[in-house]
């Protein structure tokens, strides 16, 4: 009787230099990778003002003024019913996913009009949720988005 080594797979040595070649990528490219979600954030942050910014100004050709600090950003979504109450208010709103988006950390976009900067101020807080800061804790804002 003949014994027939026909069996295909993998030695137990060629699987191990396959996983330490994995791990070495792993090592290299991991870190680099796992610094970029802050600054992810700090540009989709910059996107939603901008989206923002460009529905309040829709919303200011249609009712010749920019919503008050009273009435908020809400009024992007929903007529307002307090202080001025605007006359050519598009049907539907201002902003297509009919809510109000909250900044990459969860928190509210701060919006005041009249503004210190402008017609209004749109900012966020940043990952620390406090005025001020550097980095990933920077405050982004309307008047300074780059």
């Amino acid at each position: 009787m003949q014994y027939v080594n026909d069996r295909k797979g993998f030695t137990l040595i060629e699987i191990m230099v396959v996983i330490v070649i994995l791990a070495l990528l792993a090592a290299l490219v991991g870190p680099k990778l796992m610094g970029r979600t802050d600054d992810a954030k700090l540009t989709d942050a910059r996107v939603q003002i901008k989206n923002i910014e460009t529905a309040l100004k829709l919303y200011k050709l249609d009712n010749g003024n920019y919503p008050s600090t009273e009435q908020g950003l809400d009024a992007l979504i929903t007529k307002p019913t307090v202080g001025v109450i605007p006359n050519g208010y598009k049907d539907g709103g201002y902003l297509e996913s009919k809510k109000v988006p909250k900044d990459p950390w969860g928190s509210d976009y701060l919006y005041i009009s009249p503004g210190e900067h402008g017609d209004y101020d749109l900012f966020s807080y940043g990952s620390d949720g406090a005025k001020g800061g550097e980095g990933k804790n920077v405050d982004i804002t309307s008047w300074d988005t780059k």
